[in-house]
């Protein structure tokens, strides 16, 4: 049994962007890469629905970072399924859109979660409490242990917590034990955008990869990127606010 399983999971409602290309290589090749260079994984693999298996079969996985074809009608249930091939203790859990997660801050996540042995959940906060799973920042991952995964899968009848595989555990602290880490204070801000997941998304994540090498984008080099370019940062706060307009 591994300690701790990278896992990228691609969700239904991002299949049709993974095989498109960022810097030569496909967006959820680009995403796989930075999870695989966390120095505290035990293994990474990639997790999608059966109905979506041609999408990842086109889109470059890395060779040596193995499929699960996963049984399950929801984004949950899927990654419960990858868990029965896969055994592990904890997961750290990476979407498939993120292709500048930081593999630093994923080895953070780790570190603390064996630092709070009885722990169910590590993850990333801003300032005002909001948790970055529900951000588009794009740079943070979640730990979560397995068997509140398993319990999640038991007990959630929502839609909206079958989609968002961590939302049931991370918003029940009476429930389950949770540990936050404070974002570094030059990503916690509303004019950052790094996840995928509009058209728009894709232009601004192709001018940090043409300005910083993209083996090297670390948070430092894009936060310091960024901080020197204005008129992008109000590209991608325009693009938070639709959002969370619901535009």
């Amino acid at each position: 049994m591994l300690d701790t399983l990278g896992i990228v999971h691609v969700a239904q409602e991002s299949t049709g962007n993974i095989a498109r290309r960022l810097a030569g290589k496909s967006l959820i090749h680009q995403t796989v890469r930075r999870v695989s260079d966390s120095m505290r994984l035990d293994g990474v693999i990639v997790v999608v629905g059966k109905d979506t298996a041609g999408a990842v079969a086109a889109s470059s996985v890395p060779l040596d970072v193995p499929v699960h074809y996963a049984q399950g009608h929801d984004n949950l249930a899927q990654l419960v399924d990858a868990l029965t091939v896969y055994s592990a203790k904890a997961i750290v859990l990476a979407s498939s859109n993120a292709p500048f997660v930081d593999p630093v801050l994923i080895d953070r996540l780790i570190s603390t979660a064996a630092h709070q042995p009885r722990c169910d959940y590590v993850g990333y906060r801003r300032q005002d409490g909001c948790a970055t799973d529900t951000s588009s920042l794009g740079l943070f991952a979640e730990w979560c242990s397995v068997k509140a995964v398993r319990r999640a899968h038991r007990e959630a009848t929502a839609p909206a917590d079958r989609q968002d595989a961590t939302s049931y555990i991370c918003t029940r602290p009476e429930t389950f034990r949770l540990h936050m880490i404070d974002v570094p204070t030059a990503l916690d801000r509303d004019d950052l955008r790094l996840r995928i997941d509009r058209e728009e998304d894709w232009d601004h994540a192709r001018e940090i990869v043409d300005a910083l090498d993209p083996e090297d984008c670390d948070w430092q080099r894009i936060a310091g990127l960024l901080d020197g370019q204005p008129a992008l940062r109000q590209r991608m706060a325009r693009l938070n606010e639709a959002v969370t307009a619901g535009g």
